[in-house]
This record gives structure tokens, sequence and C-alpha cells, in this order.
């Protein structure tokens, strides 16, 4: 079944050779403008955040980039997509026997989900087997579902304080055409960290002779923020500071994901050292402790001055006994 083939491209507005760096930039960009809690259209800003996270999601990794630069071959093709022989849909186990899948509600498009989704997120093996699940002999004894996978897009604040989403769920059998489409619900706890896998029982495919249905499993994906970033339960910001700032120590106000803090940058201050904040990262579990949040320090330097400013960095030219390369060997 043909799906919308996805130009992620266009979507962070970035040239086909673009640089990682460029793709980066043009993606913090992008997420500012369109984060819903920035945003004044909140419902319009909320679909283009998640496509501008899609997008980044698959042209950020070069494993990714490089199988979806290969799938764009025919993308011009009336603006669908035919999937390659042997690929089966929406990210389903390698235990289904031929269904497509498509979810709703999961933050990511049928094509996402069709390539870059489930276990090997890039299709499955023909003939593999699911889940314990044991191939179709043909007979008529009970056999239980096939299990499902998806990705599902949980922003940053919806890991920290958990949240209920809507999904949907749509199985098509492509010989006879026939359809099913159920709705849920789904609880993303408080501390689901990225790639943690969420079971949905019984939302799988339905079971035969009897039989249970499989399950549903949804991997999170954190969606990516314009200022932070996570590494399990630990939260990540860098922070730009002016020269003097490293250098003299500052109070600087920071912004988190739940409340802006007064942070001290010690003086003397290195590019890149890291300054923790216990307890401001991500819940852990049902305990109430929670992970850090790192501060990774950034000097951006000045690349304009007026006459003023340069006469006194001249000043401190002439004046500092400061060597950065130290003396000579003598």
């Amino acid at each position: 079944m043909p799906v919308e083939f996805k130009d992620y491209y266009a979507t962070l507005g970035v040239a086909r050779d673009a640089s990682q760096e460029d793709i980066k930039k043009a993606f913090r960009k992008l997420a500012r403008q369109f984060h819903p809690d920035v945003a004044k259209d909140k419902r319009g800003a909320e679909e283009k955040f998640k496509a501008v996270n899609e997008a980044n999601e698959v042209l950020s990794d070069p494993v990714k980039r490089k199988k979806y630069d290969e799938l764009g071959a025919n993308w011009q093709d009336e603006g669908a997509f035919q999937p390659p022989p042997g690929r089966r849909g929406g990210g389903a186990h390698p235990g289904d026997r031929g269904q497509e899948f498509h979810f709703g509600g999961t933050g990511f498009s049928d094509f996402f989900e069709q390539f870059f989704s489930g276990g090997s997120r890039y299709g499955f093996p023909d003939g593999a087997t699911g889940f314990g699940d044991e191939p179709d002999s043909g007979g008529a004894r009970p056999r239980r579902g096939g299990d499902v996978e998806g990705d599902i897009l949980v922003t940053l604040e919806e890991a920290m304080r958990g949240t209920v989403r809507p999904l949907s769920l749509r199985m098509v059998n492509p010989q006879t055409g026939e359809a099913d489409t159920r709705s849920f619900q789904v609880r993303i706890p408080p501390g689901a960290i990225d790639g943690r896998r969420i079971r949905v029982p019984g939302q799988g495919e339905p079971g035969h002779g009897g039989a249970a249905a499989g399950d549903l499993f949804l991997r999170v994906r954190h969606a990516a923020h314009p200022d932070y970033y996570s590494r399990e339960a630990d939260i990540y910001h860098d922070l730009e500071v002016a020269p003097w700032e490293a250098v003299l120590g500052a109070e600087i106000m920071v912004p988190t994901l739940d409340g802006t803090i007064k942070l001290r940058v010690p003086q003397g201050t290195e590019p890149g050292r890291q300054l923790r904040v216990r307890g401001r990262g991500l819940p852990k579990g049902k305990t109430g402790e929670r992970g850090d949040f790192f501060v990774i320090v950034e000097v951006s330097l000045p690349t304009s001055l007026n006459s003023e400013e340069r006469a006194l960095w001249e000043k401190l030219r002439s004046t500092s006994e400061f060597d950065p390369r130290g003396a000579p060997p003598s």
C-alpha cells in the first residue's frame, strides 16, 4: 500500500547535501519556533513541531539518513511511495503475518513507522517470527496473535510529568482489503526515558482459534528539544557565557524543565565544564528520586566590536600575563 513520502530536507529547509551542523542549526531554529510551550497557535504548532522532530530524528542520525536517501529515489512519483517488496508496514513486529499497520497519535507519520520504527527500524526480515509465535501451519490450532511494535514521540515535559495519550491502530489485510481500527489510551509514566518500551496488553494482532491477541509494544522516543537533551534520567543544557563571565564568575538564570534556577558559574570556568544541579532531571521510578541537571558551559566570543570595546581588549592584551601556549622550552 503506497504511503506518502516525507521530504525531510524540505521540512527542515536544508539542502540534501547539508552538513550535520546545518541540520542541527535548522532543527533548533524551527523547534524553538514551533515548540507548543511558546507558540501562539498551539494546535498548528504542535503538528509542525512533530514534523520537525521526525525529520531531525532521521537526518541527524548518519545511519538512518543513509537509508532514507536510498529510499528516496522514487519520491517524486506523485507524492506516494511504494515500500520495497517484502517490507511490512507500520512498525509491525517480525511476527506479523502480512498485515499492514497504521498508527494514529504516536507523533510519527506512516512513512516513519513504515521504515524507521519497530525492532529493526528499517523493515523486517522475511520469514521471521515473533515473540515465541509459531509460523502459521495452516491448521485450525489456536494461535496467539503476533505482537506489534511502534515508536511514540514524547516531549521532555511529558516524560517529566507523565501523560495519557489517545492512540489508534488500523490493521489492514492487503489481500482482502479488510481493515480493523481500534482506539485506546496509553499511559506514559513520569520518568519514561528514551528507548523505554511500554507494553499495551491485547492490542496486537488478533488471535486465531480462540487464542489471545498479541501485545503492542511502544518504544518511547524523546522529542528533540531546542534547549535540552536527555541521557537516561539526566537532562543536559548547553549554556553560552561571555568570556568575562567565565573568567570572573557569574550568577546566571538558567531554565529547567520545572522552573528557572539561579546558577553560579565559578571563577575560571573553562569551556566544556559540566556544572551539576542534583535532582533536577527526570523522575526515577516510584521512589521519588530524580536524575540530575547538567549545564555544559560554552564560551561565546563577540564577533564585532565598537571602538571602545576594541580599546579595552587591546589594553587587556598588553597588560595580561596570561599565556595560553605557555613559555617555549629553553
